[in-house]
């Protein structure tokens, strides 16, 4: 793994960025909650303000004080109007028929027809506000008043009251409007969701029968040469053709596990090698390394085991590939609440033979860090060697 080829940087968020991220979230919704809890409270605020301006404007000089009493118990009445709404009428009704809070009754018929829209409070309400517009306190100068007054006042009295039912419904059939939109949006998202996996599945089915279908009959073809080799007189002959068969017997155990999964269609990957086998990985490696484990913690998450796994396998095979030669170390510690793995090699003895390469290595590992909310650093050592170094949080 020299700098030939491989002077690469690959740096993905690492923890701090995730949580980052979910501080945000969550001060996101502690503000919206906020919102949720203080909006209320002022709209509220507001319309006991307005009724109560509404009263006190209109108040003559000698009026009797329980119709004062009586307008002003409506107006603290709006405050109730969303627990309650169609008690809250009931309670405006003595006000504005003795008295002056006529917005008052207005603003809770308005609340009530939003929250029951054609219910059979909503009509008794609307009936008795109109009744209170129409009718006169005292009933002696009601009695007084002639029939075109009394046309008029009803004619009133249905605008005062169709009014704040009308605004209530259509915001009603808004916020209904707005509920069956999202479930339709969530509707759409779920059928989104079922093709995109379906899709899915299909395209896994197909990678899992050629990989079956053509790297595993190739490997089975391999593993079956190298066991002829075996046979050969020439001791190191027959233990390459061993280091082969039996690499190759380990590839295609792996493959069969990889076509599993694959066809399985779920997002568990199987069973995965681990740290507890990283000593197995360095004694077959055919690298000179140096493996030291420090502080790990005795439950290691699978998923992040794994990476580790892989990490060190990766870097041990470019080592092999672009630093023939050279000898390694790989240190794996536990730090507080992450996993730190660092594979350094020392500059290459020989001279790098051209082998095939998928290419995708490092990125791979840079991808399955930022899968699991961790960080991968590769960068070339001061002496000519390269490092990796891999952070993996424990909390996935």
């Amino acid at each position: 793994m020299s700098t030939e080829g491989l002077s690469i940087g690959i740096s993905v968020g690492g923890p701090g960025a995730g949580a980052a991220d979910r501080a945000r979230r969550g001060s996101r919704r502690a503000a919206s909650t906020r919102r949720a809890v203080w909006a209320p409270l002022a709209v509220d605020a507001t319309a006991i303000l307005i009724a109560v301006l509404d009263v006190w404007l209109v108040i003559p000089e000698k009026a009797p004080p329980y119709s004062i009493y009586l307008s002003g118990l409506a107006c603290l009445a709006l405050a109730g109007r969303r627990r309650l709404p169609f008690g809250v009428v009931l309670l405006t009704v003595p006000g504005f028929l003795t008295g002056w809070s006529q917005l008052a009754a207005m603003i809770a018929l308005g609340m009530l027809a939003t929250r029951k829209q054609t219910h059979w409070q909503v009509w008794v309400g609307a009936g008795l506000v109109w009744a209170c517009r129409f009718i006169q306190w005292p009933l002696s100068d009601f009695a007084q008043l002639s029939w075109r007054e009394h046309v008029l006042d009803g004619i009133y009295g249905v605008l005062v009251a169709g009014m704040p039912i009308a605004i209530g419904l259509l915001i009603g059939a808004r916020a209904q409007l707005s509920q069956k939109l999202g479930e339709l949006a969530a509707s759409r998202d779920r059928e989104r969701k079922l093709t995109a996996d379906a899709v899915r599945a299909e395209e896994r089915a197909r990678l899992a029968r050629e990989m079956h279908d053509v790297v595993s009959h190739d490997i089975t073809l391999i593993a079956m040469q190298a066991g002829v080799l075996t046979a050969q007189e020439s001791p190191a002959a027959r233990q390459t053709a061993e280091v082969i068969r039996q690499l190759s017997t380990r590839t295609l155990e792996e493959l069969r596990s990889l076509v599993g999964v694959l066809r399985s269609g779920t997002g568990d990957e199987g069973p995965q090698p681990g740290l507890d086998e990283l000593g197995r990985l360095v004694h077959n490696c055919a690298v000179p390394v140096r493996l030291s484990i420090d502080e790990v913690p005795d439950r290691v998450p699978p998923k992040v085991s794994a990476a580790a796994y892989r990490t060190v396998q990766e870097a041990l095979t470019n080592v092999r590939k672009h630093a023939p030669g050279a000898s390694a170390t790989v240190h794996v510690r536990g730090e507080g609440d992450a996993l730190s793995v660092e594979v350094r090699n020392e500059r290459p003895r020989h001279e790098a033979t051209e082998l095939p390469s998928g290419g995708y290595g490092l990125t791979g590992l840079a991808e399955r860090a930022r899968l699991l909310g961790g960080s991968l650093e590769t960068c070339p050592t001061e002496d000519g060697g390269f490092r990796v170094r891999a952070r993996y949080p424990l909390a996935v």
